[in-house]
Formats: C-alpha cells, structure tokens, sequence
C-alpha cells in the first residue's frame, strides 16, 4: 500500500484528502437527486432506508469502486473479537458465453452471509449454528483499500441477536438521541432533530525494530514483553515527550498519515510520548460510530505501515514492564444535528440550567454505573496499566476543575457563585501576546476528566476498540436523562424543580467529583471510604455485566436484550482466560528453551574460569560469588517453571464456569508467572550479554 508520488501534490491535502472514500460529496455527484435525499434522510435522521433506493447506490458504488482498481467488495464488521473482519467477493458475474460482467446489487449491499461459527459469540449459538449476517450501515461511508470496496456493516446471528461492537453501538445513540431530544424540549427547543454522540479517540503505540521484535517469541505471540529487565535508562529524565522525531519514525509517521487522510481519516496531531519508543496520533472529533471505524483503520494501518519502515507497532496496553503504558483517550460530547455542544458551558456556566442539567446527568451515570465503565475498559492487557504512570488507576471518579466545583458548591450550599474566570494568563514577557486561560487545568491522573466542553475518558486500553466504552457512556448517560425527563416533564412548575433537581444532583453524587491526585495512596483509602468500587482487575469486573440493575438498564433502553449480556459476560471471562494461557504456555517455552539453556552455558563458562583459577593457585572470589549466586539462581528458575507448569495444569478443574476459570488463572497462573519473571529478570542482569538469547530492553526501547 505504498504511497503513488505522481497521483497528487503531497503539499496539498484537500486534493486527496477521502480520495477513497464514497461520502458525501460523491454520493451528491453520483447519485439521482431523489436517491441522494433519501439516502441522507436515512444519515441524518435515522429513517428506515428506502430498498429501492439500495439498487441505486450499489450501481454507483460499484461504479465509483472499478474506477478506485477495485475487483471485490467486502462487508467489514467488528465481530467481539474486538478487531475487524472481511471476507472479499468479486464485482464478476459469469455469463453463458464463458465470459463475466461486473455487478453489484442491491441485495449484497444490504446484506451478506458470513460463516458465523469461528466468531466468539458467548453462547449465542452452538457451534453447528454457523449463519450469520452482516448489514450494511449506511451511516458510515464505504471506501476503497487494496483493491477492494469496503462497506461498513452491523454483524448478527441467524436469531438476530447482535454478534459485534457496532450494533449495540448504534442502539446507544439512538438511546441517547431518544431522551436528549426530551430534555431539549422542556427548555423550548424545537428546532434539533437528533442529537449526535462525538467521540475522538487519541491513539498511543510503541515502535521497535522489526529485526529485534522477531527474536522474541513473547512480542511475537503476546504483543507484550513476558521478560524484561529494566534499563539503566528509562524514562526518568522525560526526554522523550514531544521530543524531536527521529527520522524513521517521522517517515513513517508521514506515511501513515497520508494513508489515513485518504481514507478520511482526520489524523491532526502526532508526537512523541512518554516512554522511549512510544508515541501518539490524535484525530478530530467525529460522529461516534464514525470515529470507531477509523480508529479500528488507525490500528490496522499503524501496524502495516510500520513494516514498510522496518518497525512492528505494538498496541499493547503494557509491552514493557515499568515503563509508560498505552492508552487510548477517548473524548466523549454531545452534539445536536445543527451543531451546538451540549456540554459547552458558555460564558456563564451558574447560569445555564441546560448546561449543568446535562452535566448533572453525566455525573449521575458515571457515579449510578461505575462499574460498567470500568467493565469497559477491563482486559487481561489493560490490567497490566490501569495504575501504573500516566494511567488511571482501576477506581472511577470525574474531575470537574475548580470553576464547577465552586459552582456545585454553591448551588448545593444555596449561596452565591465567585467568578473565577481570568481573562488572559500574565506571563511576564512583554514581546508574547496574550494567552486565553482555560477555567480549568488538565488532571492527566483522573480516568473521566471534564475538558472544557468534553469528557476524557482515559481508562481505555491503547489496542480497544472503542465501541465498548461508548456504548456504556451512552447508555448510562441516556437512563440518566430518561429520569430527568420523566421527572421534568411532569413538574407543575418547570423552572423550580429544575433547580431542585440540579441540586439534588449534587448532593446526591458528589462522591463521584474528586479533582486531585488519582494516583496517590491517599485516594485509594478516601474512595474506599466514599463507597467507590475499586474493581482491579478484569475477573473482578466483569461480573457488573450481568448485575440485575445493569440487565435491566440495557434491556430498558434496547441496548442489549439479557442473552446478549450474558453472552458477553462469557466472552469477556473467556478471553481474559485464553490470553492468560498463551501468556503462560509462552513464558515456560521461553524460560525452558532459551533462558535456562542460556544460562546453563554462561554458569558452565564462569565454573570453568573458577576451576582454571584455582588450579593455578589464583584467587577467583568474584567467579566463586558469581558461580554460587547462577546456582541458585538457576535452581530457583527451574522451580518456577515447574510451578508454572503444575499451575496451568490446574487449570483444567476450572473449566466449567468461565468465572471461576478467570478467578483462577488471577489468582494463580498470573502469580505464577510473576515469580517466573522476577527470577529470570535478576539472571539477565548478571549474564553475559553475548550469552542472553534475545534482545534486551535497552536495545528494543532505544535501537531505533
């Protein structure tokens, strides 16, 4: 997929920029002018789609595509393995004449037949049940990538029960849409058709070289470092953050942009981050089932562009033990369909009731359903992050900054509200020009952190789709204002129990609000004192899934119906269970058949070197310390990798509940491989580097 130098000017980004995609502006050039409206009241107003009108545009897409190169389409859908999946057909249709015409219909727009028994369904199905259905979503535009017609679908089994991420995705924002529409009425708004759920998903990764990431088994089949000692140098002296690009990486970086930006993809910002190696690209806002299609192209394009430059990506949330980790910032808003923000307080925030009723809303939901949104970010890889630095830790909590907090105070307290608001920032050189001052400060330690007119969730795993923490915001956003709704809308007088509602709010669900340090020992103790889950790992969480109040709430809203909770439920469990166990079965492999041996030949080199001294009647104190210290060290290994071993054969008395089996590979498979880990760590810092069988950290994190 290399970049074609002489189709366009590299300078000039709008004359490529969705060069590959079927939006807007080719649909108006292709498309009957009917078709074309049809279509958009289908986009825009979430109306039925016209199937007349699907003949149309599969005629024009098919068209438009052959013109791109393209030979195949394919329905490309977000099974529950949390990663896309393609199966290409051919435009050829055979004739009687042995020869073969290009066509499209309708029909295989709106719908395909994928194999359906290979996809984790969590029960949905048995295995012999193998039909599925991909349906296309015309909210989300179709575009051209390796010579084949991608066309964005919901996935679902034979039963209709929802088999992917993007169909409860959808139901959210039609849920969130239904009871913001409510709210926007009682304050006299008559104008808004639907209110629109934005998201944008900053995405960090690492790069290593290709060269070194093959000699490690554990990159290889994990994306993680099972082993690992610390460098001398890390990222102490932070150095690293939004230092200068070093000229591999800025290629490729130039490369992936170009490549997303013809995809429609608006990538906007790119740097370096923390840790040595790791890096981030930002997009702008977009509709949100949007932004989880081109964060699920971001990662995929990530990860092949890197090759072209001899780098693997890695998007896993924790590749290094002790080093920064990746998330993926997820920037949630509410927006109406003629472009307001819903969450922007304005110049005067005490005053707009609108405003601080749906911000009363949000922070009800987060506090009401903390466990569903830590559920959301919960995975056997994201639990090697959550905590660590630049990470939230596992407890749930909003950061609202020092202007609202006042604000919340005094309308709780039923007193006057002190402006704080500064016009610019008073720097002390007279050349600067003045610089605005935001109300409030950026608490990179909170995991649900209110931005100005957003809220940053910031618990997602940097290799998540998305689509799991939007459906839980939406949806517990919108119970929120179904009750406001309710409420509102049976109230004798309007205005006053607005603002006993307001400050009920408050009151009731300040707990949630803490704007200090998430990461300090401190906060632990006074969330635990608040009465805040503190949920740490994902065998602990997942069990919110199937809580009767949150059944109920996504059965209330039409989210999800309980078969498909419960068959998440499973899936989460299992595949906390399954990751555990590859880790596992690769960390004995490594340590049996390349740490041990290796350091079997160093220890034999340094008895050697002891022996020879001592037969020559030379002192050997430092071979003598250093033979007694590998041979302990070395029996304590093998120990370790039996214990391993003897522990995952334990396993198997656990596999009738997913439950217990995830409790057990927590409890002890994972205990198991930490002290493998910390036995084989100390024996890399005292073998010979020549004799260690692969690439350290040192090399892996600053090669490039």
């Amino acid at each position: 997929m290399q970049m074609q130098e002489n189709h366009y000017n590299r300078a000039d980004i709008g004359s490529y920029f969705a060069c590959n995609v079927f939006d807007d502006e080719v649909m108006r050039d292709r498309l009957p002018k009917t078709a074309y409206q049809s279509l958009r009241r289908t986009i825009d107003e979430d109306m039925p789609l016209d199937p007349s009108v699907a003949e149309v545009v599969a005629n024009a897409m098919k068209d438009w595509a052959i013109e791109k190169g393209a030979t195949h389409f394919t329905h490309w859908f977000q099974p529950m393995t949390g990663i896309t999946a393609e199966k290409h057909d051919a435009f050829i249709s055979p004739q009687h004449d042995g020869k073969v015409i290009m066509e499209f219909s309708g029909k295989e727009l709106i719908k395909g037949e994928p194999d359906a028994s290979s996809f984790p369904s969590g029960g949905l199905r048995a295995t012999f049940e193998a039909r599925g259905y991909t349906a296309w979503d015309p909210n989300s535009y179709a575009f051209v990538k390796d010579g084949s017609l991608y066309i964005p679908t919901a996935f679902c089994s034979h039963s209709g029960d929802a088999l992917d991420k993007k169909t409860p995705l959808l139901r959210s924002m039609q849920a969130i849409n239904r009871q913001a529409l409510r709210i926007l009425r009682l304050f006299g708004n008559t104008q808004t058709k639907r209110v629109l759920t934005s998201v944008g998903a900053e995405q960090e990764y690492f790069l290593v070289d290709q060269a070194l990431y093959l000699k490690r088994k554990d990159l290889i089949f994990t994306g993680r470092t099972l082993f690992g000692a610390k460098p001398p140098k890390g990222q102490e002296l932070e150095d690293h953050y939004f230092g200068n690009l070093k000229e591999r990486v800025s290629e490729y970086m130039k490369e992936l942009d170009e490549e997303l930006w013809k995809l429609g993809v608006t990538a906007k910002t790119k740097h370096n981050e923390a840790a040595p190696a790791q890096h981030e690209l930002a997009p702008f806002y977009e509709r949100s089932n949007t932004a989880t299609d081109h964060n699920q192209l971001t990662m995929e394009l990530m990860q092949k562009i890197a090759r072209h430059h001899g780098l693997i990506c890695l998007l896993h949330e924790k590749p290094f033990a002790g080093v920064n980790g990746s998330g993926k910032h997820n920037n949630w808003s509410l927006i109406t369909n003629d472009g307001y923000n819903l969450l922007d307080p304005g110049s005067s925030p005490q005053e707009n009731a609108q405003f601080l009723l749906f911000l009363c809303a949000v922070i009800k939901a987060v506090d009401e359903y903390a466990d569903l949104l830590r559920l959301s970010a919960a995975s056997a890889s994201n639990d090697h992050r959550l905590g660590a630095n630049e990470a939230p830790p596992a407890i749930i909590s909003i950061f609202l900054g020092d202007e609202l907090e006042s604000i919340f105070e005094a309308i709780e307290g039923g007193t006057s509200v002190k402006n704080i608001r500064t016009s610019n920032l008073k720097i002390g050189v007279s050349s600067l020009p003045p610089l605005p001052r935001e109300t409030t400060d950026r608490n990179r330690t909170s995991p649900f952190a209110f931005t100005g007119n957003k809220f940053e969730f910031r618990m997602v795993g940097s290799q998540a789709s998305i689509a799991g923490a939007n459906i839980m915001i939406n949806t517990i956003v919108a119970d929120a204002l179904m009750q406001f709704a309710d409420r509102l809308e049976a109230a004798d007088d309007f205005k006053n129990d607005l603002q006993l509602l307001i400050r009920e709010t408050i009151q009731k669900h300040k707990r949630i609000i803490f704007n200090g340090n998430n990461y300090s020992p401190e906060w632990v103790e006074e969330a635990a004192h608040r009465g805040l889950p503190n949920l740490v790992s994902t065998p602990d969480a997942a069990p919110a899934y199937i809580a009767p109040k949150n059944v109920a709430l996504f059965k209330r809203h039409k989210v999800l119906n309980e078969t498909e909770v419960y068959a998440r439920y499973e899936i989460i469990l299992e595949n906390y269970a399954k990751v555990q166990n590859i880790e596992a079965l690769a960390m004995v492999d490594m340590a049996r058949k390349e740490i041990l041996p290796a350091c079997i030949r160093y220890s034999k080199m340094v008895c050697e070197s002891l022996t020879l001294k001592k037969s020559l009647g030379l002192k050997a104190d430092a071979e003598e310390k250093l033979a007694s210290r590998l041979s302990d060290l070395l029996s304590c290994l093998s120990s370790c990798i039996d214990d391993l071993d003897n522990t995952l054969l334990g396993a198997k008395d656990y596999q009738a509940s997913a439950q217990d089996l995830a409790n057990y590979y927590r409890s002890q498979v994972f205990v198991a491989m930490q002290s493998l880990r910390a036995v084989a760590d100390e024996l890399e810092t005292i073998v010979g580097a020549e004799y260690w069988p692969f690439p350290t950290y040192s090399e892996l994190l600053f090669h490039i």
